[in-house]
Formats: C-alpha cells, sequence, structure tokens
C-alpha cells in the first residue's frame, strides 16, 4: 500500500476530528425530520441508504471517496430547506459521473484503501439495517397520520373561513402537506419553498391586500392557506392573515418570531394575532427537548426586552417577547433603533396614499427614474432648508440623504428622512432652487462617502456583503489548514471584495444572516451561489454596477420667507 501523502494525512486527521461531530449532527437531524412529520423522516433514511452505497460502491471499484461538508448542508434548512438537495441526482445513479464532475468542487478526495477495511462491511451492514426499517414499516400511509388529521382539522372546523400560514422547516414535509391536504379537499391552498419558482407570486394571491401591484387588482384565485418552509419567514407582508400554524418547531428561536412576524406587522386589522404549534411526540421529545429549547430561549429573551406574547398555550403570559416578536430591527440585525422596519412604515404610507387616490397607482409608477420636485418648507433647527435624495447605491442598497443648503448632511437616520418628506396631497408643488441639483450631487456623495467610511470598499456594516465577508474571512483564518479549507471557499471571499453582489444574493444572505446561519453554513451556501453564478456582479456587470442611480429628490425651501 501507498502511504498517505503529507496533505492526505492532514485530511484523515481532519475526518477523524469531525466523524463523532458529524455522527450527532445527523443523528439529531433525524429526530428533527421526524418531528417534522413522518413522511420526511422516512425520506431521509432513504437518503440516508443511498449515500451508504455512494461510499460503498467507490470502495468496490477502487475509486476515491468524496469528502466535505456535503453533510452540514444537507442539515441546513435555512438555505435549500430541503434534504441533500446538492447530490440527489448523484445519489440515485452512483455509475455516472456526477460527483467527479458536476459536484467535484464541492469535495476532498481521499483514497479508498487510506480507509479501514472494515468501512465496507459496517456501511453494508448500516444499509441493511436501515432497509430492514424501511421493509418492516412499510410505506407512509396518511391515512393514519393522527399530526395531518389535526392540522386538517385546525384548518377546516376551527378556522374554515380565515387565511392560515402554516410553516415547516422541510420542503418535503411541506410538498408532503399540500398533497394531503388538496387530497381531503383543502381548496384555494398551494405550498412554497426555497425550489418554488416565484415565492412573491404566491405571497400576493395568499395576501394582495398587503402586497398591492401597480396597475393590478386582486388575483382571480386567492388562496386561503399557505403552506410554507422559512423561505417566507422573512421579507413577505403576509397580513392579511392573523392566523399562523408552526407545523413543527424551529430550532433559531428568531425564526419562530420572524414567522409571525409575517402577519402581525403594520396593517394588520386584527387585534390578536392567533399562534398554533404542534409539539414532538414524547418519545422525541425526550430526546430532543425541543420544546424546552424553544421555550428556554423565549424566556431568556423576555428578560432582556418583556413579552407579552404566548407561543404554547400553557405559558404564562410573561413568557414571549414583544420587542423581538415585532421584530425591532436593533436587536435583529444591529441597526439603529429608531429606523424600525423602515421598508414596512413606508409600504404603508404607500398603501395609505393609494387607498385614498387610487390614481396614484398608475402616475407614480410611470415616473421616470431621477424625476425631482420642491415644495414650500419652512425651516426649523433639525430641519433645515435642502434637499432630500433617494437613490440606489453601487451595492444594489436603497438609501436617503438629506442635505442643507451649504451640502452638509443633517441625519443619518432614514425614517426622519423619510418623515421630513411628509405632505398633505393638496401641497403645491414649487419652482426648483437654482441650487437644487448641485445639493443632489452632494448628498449622492455623502451616501457615496459614508459608505465608505464605515464599511470601506464593502459598503455598511449593516449591509448583507460586509457582514457576509467578515464572517467568512474570520472563518477561512480558523479553518486554516483543515478538511473544510477548500479553494473554492477562498476564491468565493476574494469575488465578495473585490466585486458587488448580485441583489438575489443580497436576498438570501440576508435572509440566512437574520435567520442565524452558522458560519460553516454560509460559507457553504455562498460556494454554492458562486459556482452557479449567482453571488457577485462581475465583468461589464460589475463596472455598470458600481455607479449609484438616483431615484428621485425633494427640495424643501423657504419660498415664502424670501419673498
Amino acid at each position: 500500500e501507498t502511504p498517505p501523502s503529507k496533505e492526505e494525512e492532514g485530511q484523515i486527521d481532519d475526518l477523524s476530528r469531525a466523524g463523532k461531530r458529524l455522527i450527532g449532527f445527523c443523528r439529531t437531524n433525524l429526530f428533527k425530520r421526524l418531528e417534522s412529520s413522518g413522511a420526511a423522516f422516512l425520506q431521509s433514511v432513504e437518503r440516508h441508504v443511498l449515500r451508504n452505497y455512494v461510499f460503498l460502491h467507490a470502495i468496490r471499484h477502487d475509486l476515491p471517496l468524496p469528502l466535505g461538508t456535503q453533510d452540514a448542508e444537507m442539515l441546513d434548512s435555512r438555505f435549500t430547506d430541503e434534504d441533500a438537495d446538492q447530490a440527489k441526482g448523484a445519489l440515485f445513479d452512483p455509475d455516472d459521473d456526477e460527483y467527479e464532475g458536476r459536484y467535484r468542487r464541492r469535495f476532498k478526495w481521499l483514497r479508498a484503501d487510506l480507509f479501514k477495511s472494515s468501512l465496507e462491511s459496517e456501511l453494508q451492514s448500516d444499509a441493511d439495517a436501515l432497509q430492514a426499517i424501511l421493509t418492516d414499516y412499510g410505506a407512509w400511509d396518511p391515512a393514519k397520520d393522527a399530526k395531518l388529521d389535526a392540522l386538517h382539522s385546525l384548518l377546516t372546523e376551527t378556522f374554515p373561513d380565515r387565511k392560515a400560514l402554516v410553516f415547516s422547516q422541510f420542503a418535503d414535509t411541506v410538498d408532503y402537506l399540500e398533497a394531503q391536504l388538496k387530497n381531503r379537499g383543502v381548496a384555494d391552498m398551494a405550498g412554497v419553498t426555497g425550489s418554488s419558482a416565484d415565492p412573491t407570486q404566491l405571497a400576493w394571491r395568499f395576501s394582495p391586500d398587503s402586497n398591492q401591484r401597480p396597475g393590478q387588482g386582486k388575483p382571480e384565485r386567492e388562496l386561503r392557506v399557505l403552506v410554507a418552509t422559512d423561505v417566507l419567514s422573512e421579507g413577505q407582508n403576509l397580513q392579511d392573515s392573523h392566523v399562523v400554524v408552526n407545523y413543527d418547531l424551529p430550532w433559531a428561536i428568531i425564526r419562530l418570531i420572524q414567522r409571525a412576524g409575517r402577519v402581525d406587522r403594520i396593517g394588520q386589522k386584527a387585534e390578536e394575532i392567533l399562534c398554533h404549534s404542534f409539539l414532538p411526540a414524547d418519545g422525541v421529545e425526550r430526546i430532543i427537548d425541543l420544546r424546552g429549547r424553544v421555550r428556554t430561549r423565549l424566556r431568556q429573551n423576555a428578560e432582556v426586552v418583556g413579552a407579552d406574547e404566548a407561543f404554547f398555550e400553557d405559558e404564562d403570559d410573561d413568557q414571549a417577547i414583544v420587542n423581538l416578536y415585532h421584530e425591532r430591527a436593533g436587536i435583529l440585525d444591529g441597526d439603529p433603533e429608531g429606523d424600525v422596519d423602515l421598508a414596512s412604515h413606508a409600504y404603508q404610507i404607500w398603501k395609505n396614499a393609494i387607498g385614498a387616490d387610487p390614481s396614484l397607482e398608475k402616475s407614480v409608477a410611470a415616473l421616470p427614474d431621477v424625476v425631482f420636485s420642491s415644495r414650500q418648507h419652512a425651516p426649523i433647527a433639525q430641519r433645515p432648508e435642502g434637499v432630500l435624495v433617494f437613490m440606489r447605491t453601487a451595492d444594489g442598497n436603497d438609501a436617503l440623504a438629506y442635505v442643507d443648503r451649504e451640502g452638509r448632511s443633517i441625519t443619518e437616520s432614514q425614517l426622519e428622512i423619510l418623515s421630513a418628506a411628509e405632505c398633505r396631497p393638496d401641497t403645491s408643488a414649487q419652482p426648483h432652487d437654482e441650487d437644487h441639483h448641485r445639493l443632489v450631487a452632494e448628498g449622492v456623495k455623502h451616501v457615496v462617502r459614508e459608505e465608505k467610511r464605515v464599511g470601506g470598499q464593502l459598503g455598511r456594516p449593516s449591509g448583507a456583503r460586509f457582514r457576509t465577508y467578515t464572517r467568512l474571512k474570520a472563518y477561512a483564518d480558523g479553518i486554516k489548514g483543515q478538511l473544510f479549507d477548500v479553494e473554492a471557499l477562498h476564491k468565493a471571499i476574494d469575488d465578495i471584495y473585490r466585486y458587488p453582489l448580485r441583489p438575489s444574493a443580497v436576498d438570501t444572505l440576508n435572509r440566512q444572516l437574520r435567520s442565524g446561519v452558522s458560519d460553516d453554513q454560509l460559507a457553504e451556501i455562498v460556494m454554492s451561489l458562486r459556482e452557479e453564478d449567482r453571488l457577485c456582479l462581475t465583468g461589464d456587470d460589475a463596472s455598470e454596477a458600481q455607479e449609484p442611480q438616483i431615484i428621485c429628490s425633494l427640495g424643501l425651501f423657504d419660498t415664502e420667507g424670501d419673498s
């Protein structure tokens, strides 16, 4: 036998250290899948058997074995919300070249003869034992699914006429629930996962009032029930409903709050938000203590920020969280407390405006970029004469600036700037000041300078690009020379430093960062985005993206005082 090289010795050492941790990780994930649904659990068992045969195929044909972080991504329901999504194609046909071709960059490779000779028999034994479980218990029978029965009763008897938002961690569970509820006659429903072609379209059909679209009325067929993974737990307005169902309980506490936060938003008309949570069966609960962990986290957060909501029917009123529950940005992502949920606040202003005057919906949407106007403004100390600028930065971030007549910034608070623009619908426009465009340019320069000052080339510290880069740089330094220290990670980090993120990547990374994604999972997400050319704007695209874009501006000048 050829002795291992120095590089192979390092891989073996890393694999030995990671082995026990991954064993526990995999075991826990199986219990989480079982807690979610029996159908999802059996799918995981089947895929585990198939993974065993991938390795058996490699051993029996003297091929190198793939090693790496594929198991970590398999467990990452926050990103793909699926089970082993990245390698399903390869798993079902070990004779094709998927691992050594399409997926090769995701793994490191180790010669089969460097493993113990007992590995083959142990893998076969493990596969046989799992196959015996599948044979003994047979196919999953939805007719005997008591948890599904309870959900069906909740949707058709407890809330027969109300819109309900049902969450699960796993796409497989969502697919199962969608199919079974439709089979049981639940009409006007849909499922949405990370693989859905257009989650935003489904969100609009479920909650059209809170997602009004310029030039469009209500959808031809509204949805009454929407079953979703956490792809909809952040960044969507779903407040046409006030019923949220947690079909399984997430490990990350923020995701439980974000789920409820999709309906508990500005524009919600119901006095109460009703949250129903399914609890694990006693046997599973004793093993993973999921409810206890979630309750402990809720209590810890409540001690910090106060509380008055209840997520479990038997808990006291003082065991939840009001500020975190309402998505106070100072808690979620470090933004100033005064700028809480600015997008939701701006959206509500827009909704109120088109409600009072529907013609605005078409006329405003038809306005070109760089449009500008001015109105009469009586200056005060906090709000002097000047110009408000709304722009999109090189990184694709929306920004507001407020500068005075000398081009000096008045405030960094985006909410304060938005409030300064407030005026009545019948407010008359006035001729723009001769300094208007010069001051707009100063406002743009200020935003650009500020981004560079607080975040350098990477933008603001609160932005997805800055936060992703700094986390991955520290992570890469910490795992240097270890198993997971792969070239693809360093290339992705370098791209993030050199190029702006694509808008879709910004959305994805913001969602993951707010959901509490771990460093290794974040690394796998970023590498996957880069491999699919969905991470950064490079080449000609990058050159175009590096120019900030002015959307509109408003002059605030005291013409009456000048006359």
